[in-house]
């Protein structure tokens, strides 16, 4: 924890961390796209620098966001996980989602996987925390057993083709 933060507020304290447009992103691609390594979060759509998101992935895994750990399947890379902390954010991202559907000029795509989450309301969040919690820390994790059905990282998935293109 950063030593020289400007107020003990807890919208500041959120802020110190979250206050980029970078440090969402990359929670946003983690867990909406499930990007877990370096090379898939520097391909996003908004094109961070490979610096920048280095910066952001360090300061994310110092405040206990996401952990680092080796990859087994190649000894290069490395394989960044969701923290109970950071799902905890989940309907967060989801609130900003569905503000920037209402009042912003999204496109389609991206509109259709926040419909899909506002439609289900926070039962479904609730859904998608958990599968989370069973990728990320593992079955132990889960709060309930998962319902029968299309997981909701499917239908986010689904909804994204089935968008109207422009």
């Amino acid at each position: 924890m950063r030593k020289d933060v400007r107020s003990g507020c807890p919208v500041n304290l959120s802020l110190e961390i979250f206050g980029d447009r970078w440090t969402l992103l990359v929670l946003r691609d983690v867990v909406f796209v499930g990007a877990r390594h370096f090379r898939d979060l520097l391909n996003g759509p908004e094109r961070i620098s490979s610096n920048i998101l280095a910066d952001r992935l360090a300061t994310l895994v110092e405040h206990g966001l996401l952990t680092r750990g080796d990859d087994p399947s190649h000894k290069q890379k490395v394989t960044y996980s969701l923290t109970e902390q950071a799902i905890e954010l989940v309907p967060v991202l989801i609130q900003l989602s569905e503000w920037g559907v209402r009042h912003l000029p999204v496109e389609d795509e991206y509109a259709a996987r926040a419909r899909v989450l506002t439609a289900g309301g926070p039962p479904l969040w609730e859904t998608f925390m958990d599968e989370l919690r069973e990728t990320h820390l593992g079955p132990q994790a889960r709060r309930r057993p998962a319902p029968d059905g299309p997981t909701v990282a499917e239908r986010l998935q689904a909804a994204w083709p089935a968008a109207p293109r422009r």
